[in-house]
């Protein structure tokens, strides 16, 4: 009688099958976050400004409590993240849009970089501990899971493709594709934590610090 592995040997095992692609996934990605830092430097001083101008009046908002309903960040996050993914979900079952799927990757590390880069540029050490309690919480979940996202879309696609061209293969679609699928449902659950952080968390940290940074 053949044992049923765990969910964490079926972990361990899909790691160790897709190590490769794990790297080179975590690569693109902090390649992203670093372009995206290198981005703030090529602005032009006028755009800088603007931008800080309205960087200051909503750290002046935060101070004094003017934040938008939590229930209205929570959805408008959530159904960010949710658009996301169900992109990436539609790109792995097209075959073609596998290339898309490491462009939406590395953009999303371009706009985190871009992000924490403008905020340390104008801010210094202040904005390093915005940075720190604004973006970084939510993204302790977002990003590992945008990753393993990546991964299995990217995987999923390379199976469709094998299965297209190489006709030995008589691996069931419909198992498969129930397994991409269900996957996929629960990332979508998953993201609704890290939205629910940075719906009602992260802003309360931001309050916290803006108001310490003030009165120094």
């Amino acid at each position: 009688m053949v044992r049923k592995q765990s969910w964490r040997e079926r972990a361990m095992s899909h790691i160790q099958a897709h190590s490769s692609l794990y790297l080179f996934v975590s690569v693109l990605l902090l390649m992203g976050v670093i372009f995206g830092a290198i981005l703030v430097n090529s602005l032009h001083a006028s755009q800088k400004q603007d931008l800080y101008f309205y960087l200051n009046r909503f750290f002046g908002q935060v101070s004094q409590g003017k934040f938008a309903q939590p229930i209205e960040m929570f959805q408008e996050s959530y159904f960010s993240h949710l658009k996301y993914i169900g992109f990436i979900w539609l790109l792995g079952i097209s075959m073609i849009g596998l290339p898309l799927i490491f462009v939406l990757l590395f953009l999303k590390g371009v706009v985190v970089g871009f992000t924490v880069g403008f905020l340390v540029s104008q801010l210094g050490w202040s904005g390093f501990l915005l940075s720190a309690v604004a973006i970084m919480p939510q993204n302790f979940i977002i990003i590992p899971t945008f990753i393993i996202t990546t991964v299995i879309a990217v995987s999923f696609s390379l199976r469709l493709i094998r299965h297209q061209f190489v006709r030995k293969l008589h691996e069931p679609f419909l198992p498969l594709f129930t397994r991409y699928t269900v996957f996929f449902l629960v990332i979508g659950i998953v993201l609704a934590g890290a939205s629910m952080v940075e719906s009602y968390v992260a802003p309360s940290f931001m309050k916290v610090v803006i108001k310490t940074l003030n009165e120094k």
